[in-house]
Formats: structure tokens, C-alpha cells, sequence
């Protein structure tokens, strides 16, 4: 699933000079990060990922094999920075793109259980003083419409000018812009994938804690997930290689470039942490899908891995029938254009699979597509020689 993206030109034309002109100038910090406990990365994993890297060009692929509970084996290839000496390493952090939707929704999950909001909780319920600035066909619609795409609303929003103050005034402001008009479908219809109703979903569990998603997601999943490298925008910062940079194609040649999207976006698209903290947070799922996790009641992880009658898409995951997963697989991709990042989680069998690429574009997703692909086959190969 890639986002739909939507910048406005100036701005980021701007932050591309700002970014790019002084990284020119900067000296660059050649030194991986420090880490207590730092992952190896596997040869076996490095020669699977070397193959692809190759054949699509990108600067750098992680991945990895999440299985019973833990990141069993992980793999790093390529560089941080196009251009750069500075290899990417397995414990480097990484953007996750739309990935951050499942996270959303997990945090949404636990206010849930909290009674601070319900899945039925609509709009107009959550912002009583806005309601005569929303158009009436929206004050209807609940949290569970938002967060499964078919709450009628279009696939993003006017992210660049939504005025300056915090992201929560922007949410704000993003909310009664988008939900002042008449919807794109009646809500509850129709499937639409939709960064903006993950925003508004994002901003009403601001509405009800009075705090922002920022610090909800760490207060309520990072930390207690011990998700130490969870973060929002780029990795790393501005102007050094400390971190990852993200790629793009300009006229067929890569280019490297800090941005991200606009913060307002944050629930839909921001999160960045480490492979190993991102496993953390999948591990969580495939616990909470055969009901071994007390973090949420095992009826609300359910929940958040069942799409509504006749849809595919659930509460931050697409739900698929796989031969491999032994039923049910659950997926999502993300990218800011500039990265590109891939789950395929398959709770019968207790084992996921994560690949994320530092750039943007066709090549990005097939890259990791087929990343995903070399694991499946080296898990069914390295379980197979196991059982026998």
C-alpha cells in the first residue's frame, strides 16, 4: 500500500535547499550510533539482500525474520547516504512510512480499553464546539470508519498549509477544512484509503487525553514496549549521516535528501525506530493473535485483524489469504517517497517478515517486495532442515 503523498512545492523546495546546501558545507559524522546491545547482522541475510540491492539500485536494504517473539535473524546492506563511505548497519533506524497506521490504531486500541473513546465514537461527539463547522454527513462518523477507510474522505489533505502552532492545532485545523465539506462518499459505503482519517483519528484521541499523538505514542507504546529508537520525521539529524538518509529518482539519478512528511500527518505517516523496535511492535500483534499478550484483550487484538464484511483492509493491516502463512497473513507497506517499508506477518505460523529500502519509488517496492520474498523461502528452508 503506498501513501499518497502531497507536498507543496515552495516549502519543500525550500527544505531540499536548506538541507541539501548545508550538508555540502557540513563535515560529515562518519561513526555508527552507539548501542548497549548492538544486533549482528547475518551473512547469509546480507548475501539474500546484496542480490536485490544490486538488481534495483537502491542505496541500502535492512530486513529481517521476526519469530517466536523475537527479531530471530536481521540483515544490512548498502549505505545510509548515496555517495557516502558510511555503510547502513541493522541497528540504524529506519522510516516506516505508512506502516505507522497499525501503530495508530494500536494506540487507539488501548484508549479503547481505557474507555477515554469507543470504535463507535463519532466525530461530533468527540468535538461538540466544532460540530456547527462540520458538514452534517460527517458528525456521524466513527473511529472505526476512519480507521478502516471508509469514512468518505479523500486521500490527503492540504498537509503545507495548515498554518504554523503545534501539530495539534493543525489536526484541528485539517478536521474542519476537510470535514466542513460534503464528503468524497457517503460514509460507511465505500473503501478509500485515506491519510486524512487517520489524522483526524489521531487528533481525537488528542481531543479526549489532552495530550498530543506524539506523546501518546510514547507515553502509551514506545515506552512500554521499550521501543527505546521510536521516533516521528526523519531519522538522524539534519545535515549528518549519523542515520539514514532518504532517496529519490530526479531524471533517472539518485539523489539523497532529509524530509519527511508534514508533521500534521504524524498518525498516518511519520514513525521512524530501529528493525529491532519495530519487531517489538509486531511481535506484539502475532502475541495478541493467539491471545498470549495482556498488553490489550486478546477480543481487541481481534479486532484490529478483522477488515468490516467485504473489505480487506482492517485497522492499520491488510488481511490476506497466504498459502505460506497457513491462512491468514496480515500486511502493510509505507513510504514518504523517499523510503519504503514492508510487514508481512503471518500470525498461524508465529513468524513475520520486515524489509525496509532508504529511497522512494517502483524500484524501492520491488526491492522490497522481493526481500520479503528471499525470506519467506530462507524460513521455509531453515524450518524445514530443522524439523528433519
Amino acid at each position: 500500500m503506498r501513501n499518497s503523498f502531497t507536498i507543496n512545492l515552495f516549502a519543500y523546495a525550500m527544505l531540499y535547499y536548506l538541507t541539501t546546501v548545508i550538508a555540502l558545507a557540513a563535515e560529515p559524522d562518519l561513526q555508527p550510533p552507539a548501542s548497549k546491545n548492538p544486533l549482528k547482522s547475518d551473512p547469509q541475510i546480507e548475501s539474500l539482500l546484496e542480490t536485490i540491492r544490486q538488481k534495483y539500485q537502491v542505496p541500502g536494504i535492512v530486513a529481517g525474520i521476526v519469530e517466536n517473539d523475537r527479531l530471530a535473524v536481521a540483515g544490512a546492506v548498502g549505505l545510509r547516504k548515496h555517495g557516502s563511505p558510511v555503510a547502513i548497519t541493522v541497528n540504524d533506524d529506519l522510516h516506516l512510512g505508512s506502516n505507522t497506521k497499525a501503530m495508530t490504531a494500536t494506540l487507539i486500541a488501548v484508549l479503547v480499553e481505557e474507555n477515554k473513546l469507543s470504535w463507535e465514537s463519532t466525530v461530533g461527539e468527540v468535538f461538540p464546539k466544532l460540530k456547527s463547522k462540520l458538514h452534517a454527513d460527517f458528525r456521524d462518523v466513527t473511529l472505526s470508519q476512519l480507521l478502516t477507510h471508509r469514512a468518505g474522505l479523500p486521500a490527503d489533505g492540504p498537509w503545507w498549509k495548515l498554518g504554523a502552532g503545534s501539530q495539534v492545532k493543525q489536526r484541528e485545523r485539517l478536521l474542519i477544512e476537510i470535514l466542513g465539506k460534503p464528503p468524497i462518499h457517503p460514509p460507511g459505503t465505500k473503501h478509500l484509503y485515506s491519510n486524512v482519517g487517520y489524522a483526524i483519528a489521531g487528533h481525537m484521541a488528542e481531543q479526549v487525553t489532552g495530550k498530543s499523538w506524539e506523546d501518546l505514542m510514547t507515553i502509551k507504546l514506545f515506552k512500554p514496549l521499550k521501543m527505546s529508537s521510536g521516533g516521528f520525521g526523519i531519522p538522524g539529524h539534519l545535515t549528518k549521516i549519523d542515520q539514514p538518509w532518504g532517496h529519490h529518482l530526479v531524471s533517472g539519478s539518485i539523489e539523497a535528501v532529509q524530509h519527511d512528511n508534514a508533521p500534521a500527518l504524524g498518525p498516518a505517516g511519520t514513525v521512524h525506530c530501529s528493525l529491532l523496535d519495530w519487531s517489538k511492535f509486531i511481535s506484539l500483534h502475532l502475541q495478541g493473535a493467539r491471545g498470549a499478550s495482556d498488553f490489550l484483550n486478546s477480543d481487541t487484538f481481534k479486532t484490529l485483524h478483522t477488515p468490516p464484511s467485504g473489505q480487506s483492509y482492517a485497522y492499520g493491516w491488510i488481511v490476506a489469504p497466504r498459502p505460506w502463512a497457513n491462512g491468514a497473513a496480515l500486511t502493510h507497506s509505507g513510504s514518504n517517497t523517499l523510503w519504503y517499508a514492508t510487514v508481512w506477518m503471518a500470525p498461524a505460523r508465529n513468524v513475520a517478515f520486515l524489509a525496509v529500502t532508504n529511497q522512494g519509488g517502483d524500484a524501492a517496492q520491488e526491492a522490497c517486495d522481493k526481500a520479503t520474498v528471499a525470506l519467506i523461502e530462507y524460513y521455509g528452508k531453515h524450518t524445514t532442515s530443522q524439523d528433519h
